[in-house]
C-alpha cells in the first residue's frame, strides 16, 4: 500500500494540472499553484517556453524538471485587453423549438381525462422541434400543428439530452376551450436580468453570466434560436439567507438592443455588440496567474452603475471547466445589502492584481457569502468563437 501512495499522488497531480496554458512572448512558464512543477529539463537552464514566438506548442510538465507528469499545450499569444463592465443587462431570448414546461390532463368527450403528450412518452424538459409537417419554432406553431392534425395521430420530433427522437401523438378535442390539445404546456422564449462581464471593442463581442440561460421551470439550458441584450437597471434586491438564495430585481430601460446573443453555452452568454459599452480597459489574466487571496468583484446591486466589493478567492481548480474558483464575500457593504452573492450577480467581473481574472457564476445555496467563479480566460476563448463566426459571412463575400 505504501508503494502505491506515490503513484496515487502523481495521478492526483495529473488530474489537477491544466491541459493548456497561455503565455506572452518571452514569459516564463510557471505554475504558482503547483509547487515543484516546471517544464521537463528546465531546472538550471532557461525555461524553453519563454523564448518561443506566437504559436502553439507541446510542453511536458515535470516534478523538479526531471520526472515527467503530463504533456500539455502551451499557447504563446499577445495578452488581450477588454472593457471590464459589471453592469446589468436584460436578456430576451427565443428558443430553438418549443420547450415542454408542464402537463395538464384533457377531459375526454366520453368522460374522464387523458394526457396525449404523456401517453406519447414526452417528458418535462423535452424540446419539440416538429409536429407533423410543421416546424414548432414558437407556441403558435404548436397550436397550428395540433389543429392541422384534426385528432389524427401525428409524428412528433423532439430533443432530449441532446438526442433527436420521435414519437406519435393523437390530439384530443377540448370542448371547454374549443381547440385541439396535447396536454402539454410549452415555452418558446425567456427573459431575465444578468451581469455583463466584459466587452471586446476590438472584435465587437461581449461576454456575461458565466453560465447558460436556463428555463426557470425545468432547469434545462435554452437552445438558442435568436436573442438580444437590452439596457437594464437594478430596482431592488431580496437578501440571501442560508437555504434561500437572494435575487436582484431589474427592469428593462429600452427595447433597443445593445447586442445580439450568438452563444448560450455552459460557460456563459456571448454575442456581438451593437453599441460601445462603458467600463474600464484592463488586461485579462491567464488562468495559471490567478491566486488564492484577496480580490474584488464588480457588481451592480442598485441602479445601473457597478461598485467594487472585496472578496477572498479561497480555492482554485483547473480540473472543473465551469467552477474554477470558490469565492467568499468579505465586504461589509455588500453583505449588509445582499447577504453575499445573489441571483442576477452572475457575470460580475472578478479583478485581482489589476487584471480581470474571472466572473461570478453561482451562489452556494447553504452559504450565500460564498460562490463559484469561472476563469476570464475561458470566457475570452468563447468570445473568440463568436468573433470568428461573425467574420465567416464577410470572408464568404
Amino acid at each position: 500500500m505504501l508503494a502505491l501512495l506515490p503513484l496515487a499522488a502523481l495521478g492526483w497531480l495529473y488530474s489537477r494540472l491544466p491541459d493548456r496554458v497561455y503565455l506572452e512572448p518571452g514569459q516564463t512558464l510557471a505554475l504558482p499553484r503547483f509547487a515543484w512543477v516546471e517544464p521537463l529539463g528546465a531546472r538550471g537552464s532557461q525555461n524553453v517556453a519563454s523564448t518561443r514566438a506566437v504559436g502553439s506548442y507541446q510542453t511536458t510538465l515535470s516534478l523538479g524538471g526531471w520526472l515527467p507528469i503530463k504533456t500539455i499545450r502551451t499557447i504563446v499569444t499577445e495578452r488581450r485587453q477588454v472593457t471590464v463592465c459589471g453592469t446589468p443587462f436584460g436578456v430576451k431570448m427565443f428558443s430553438e423549438g418549443a420547450l415542454i414546461v408542464g402537463f395538464s390532463d384533457v377531459e375526454k368527450a366520453s368522460g374522464g381525462t387523458t394526457n396525449p403528450a404523456k401517453g406519447a412518452g414526452l417528458r418535462l424538459g423535452d424540446r419539440v422541434i416538429r409536429i407533423g409537417a410543421t416546424a414548432t419554432e414558437d407556441n403558435d406553431a404548436v397550436k397550428a400543428a395540433l389543429e392541422a392534425a384534426q385528432g389524427n395521430a401525428v409524428e412528433v420530433v423532439y430533443i432530449r439530452n441532446g438526442e433527436q427522437l420521435q414519437t406519435s401523438l393523437t390530439p384530443i378535442w377540448d370542448e371547454s376551450v374549443g381547440q385541439w390539445r396535447a396536454g402539454m404546456w410549452v415555452r418558446d422564449s425567456s427573459a431575465g436580468v444578468g451581469t455583463l462581464t466584459f466587452a471586446d471593442e476590438e472584435r465587437g463581442t461581449f461576454a456575461g453570466l458565466g453560465h447558460p440561460i436556463s428555463d426557470s421551470d425545468t432547469g434545462e439550458s435554452i437552445a438558442l434560436r435568436s436573442g438580444e441584450i437590452v439596457p437594464c437597471e437594478i430596482t431592488g434586491c431580496s437578501k440571501g439567507t442560508a437555504g434561500s438564495p437572494g435575487e436582484l430585481k431589474g427592469r428593462f430601460l429600452s427595447s433597443r438592443a445593445i447586442g445580439s446573443i450568438r452563444i448560450n453555452g455552459e460557460n456563459g452568454v456571448y454575442g456581438t455588440t451593437r453599441t460601445p459599452f462603458t467600463g474600464q480597459t484592463m488586461e485579462v489574466a491567464f488562468a495559471q496567474e490567478v491566486e488564492t487571496g484577496s480580490a474584488e468583484i464588480w457588481s451592480t446591486v442598485s441602479g445601473g452603475a457597478p461598485r467594487a466589493y472585496r472578496v477572498q478567492i479561497e480555492r482554485i481548480s483547473d480540473a472543473d471547466a465551469k467552477r474554477n474558483m470558490v469565492l467568499r464575500v468579505t465586504d461589509p457593504a455588500l453583505l449588509a445589502q445582499t447577504g453575499g452573492i445573489v441571483q442576477g450577480m452572475s457575470g460580475s467581473p472578478i479583478v485581482q492584481n489589476g487584471r480581470l481574472v474571472g466572473a461570478v457564476t453561482h451562489v452556494l445555496v447553504n452559504d450565500p457569502t460564498r460562490g463559484y467563479g469561472i476563469f476570464a480566460q475561458t470566457m475570452l476563448e468563447q468570445a473568440e468563437i463568436v468573433a470568428q463566426r461573425a467574420q465567416e459571412p464577410e470572408l464568404a463575400k
